[in-house]
């Protein structure tokens, strides 16, 4: 019930800007930058497939790893602060670089973090502009990813690929890779207007 001299609703208040202003906590930002060079790793490298925050066996959880044609992997590490730099280059897999995976090895950073004479041997530098990712130092032209680190590499798809399995259970990836064969075969042998065909869907690892 409306009282006599009292306002029928609250006043307009001015659109607070604050969540805008204030500085993203480091998860936060560390988050878009992974979101940044996944991006940057699809569309500019022409990765065709691309995994973020993976872990397996190994003990190995890349920031961003990626996979181009001829199973070239592209490691991709996001660090927000020189601190965070800094102690990457502790990790049993940084002292032992033969240890570890990727083929070519990034740091992505934002721009001025991280001075080029401080990258390891071959290592790339991916920096972030305002919202664009630009390659400031290209990798070595040579292959750091030695068996043992295949061996990783593999471990970690392996464990992608069960996740996946787990969560489409009680299917099994093989019948949901299939279900566009299944649709052709009810459909009298064409796919339903819109779907790709098999034969026509982007694969770089189809091809040798």
């Amino acid at each position: 019930m409306h009282e006599a001299g009292l306002p029928s609703s609250l006043p307009a208040l001015p659109l607070s800007r604050y969540n805008e202003t204030m500085p993203k906590p480091p998860a936060a930002r560390h988050t878009q930058l992974i979101e940044r060079a996944v991006d940057w790793l699809r569309r500019s490298y022409q990765c065709g497939i691309v995994l973020s925050e993976q872990s397996c066996a190994t003990g190995e959880v890349p920031d961003v790893i990626a996979w181009k044609g001829f199973c070239k992997s592209v490691l991709v590490e996001c660090k927000v602060s020189r601190a965070d730099f800094l102690a990457d280059g502790a990790k049993p897999f940084r002292q032992k670089p033969e240890e570890g995976m990727g083929c070519q090895r990034f740091y992505c950073v934002p721009a001025g973090m991280v001075r080029t004479d401080e990258l390891p041997k071959h290592w790339g530098l991916l920096e972030l502009r305002g919202r664009e990712v630009r390659m400031t130092v290209k990798p070595g032209r040579v292959n750091l990813r030695s068996e043992a680190g295949l061996m990783k590499e593999m471990n970690l798809l392996l464990a992608s690929l069960r996740r996946v399995e787990v969560r489409i259970e009680p299917r099994t990836i093989t019948e949901f890779l299939k279900w566009k064969n299944r649709l052709a075969e009810y459909n009298g042998g064409a796919l339903p207007e819109g779907l790709t065909a098999i034969a026509d869907e982007a694969n770089s690892h189809l091809t040798v």
